[in-house]
């Protein structure tokens, strides 16, 4: 009897950490609402910066917002290149955009 506590107590308490993390996964589901309107799909498929794939060796893309736009880098350094220009790259996904709505 005396073992059978501490295996009971630790299945509660891994069940009591767990509940929040099934809320979470829901929420993870859901789609993301945006007044109404649908999300635009990201018209590249490659960094806008340097050319390489977003999905590379380096993992996922560096996404952030620019002029109320998403934009996906390649990764985190390419932000720097980016804010030097940030005009003629936000013509180019305008361009890419323009092309696939054709």
């Amino acid at each position: 009897m005396k073992s059978f506590k501490p295996v009971l107590l630790i299945a509660l308490l891994a069940g009591l950490l767990a509940a929040p993390l099934v809320g979470l996964a829901e929420d993870a589901k859901k789609p993301i609402a945006d007044a109404g309107k649908t999300a635009k799909a990201y018209p590249l498929t490659t960094c806008v910066v340097s050319g390489e794939k977003l999905e590379g060796e380096m993992g996922g893309p560096y996404i952030f917002t620019q002029d109320g736009k998403e934009v996906r880098l390649c990764c985190k350094s390419c932000l720097k290149d980016f804010k030097k220009d940030p005009a003629s790259y936000m013509k180019k996904i305008d361009e890419a955009e323009a092309k696939a709505k054709k």
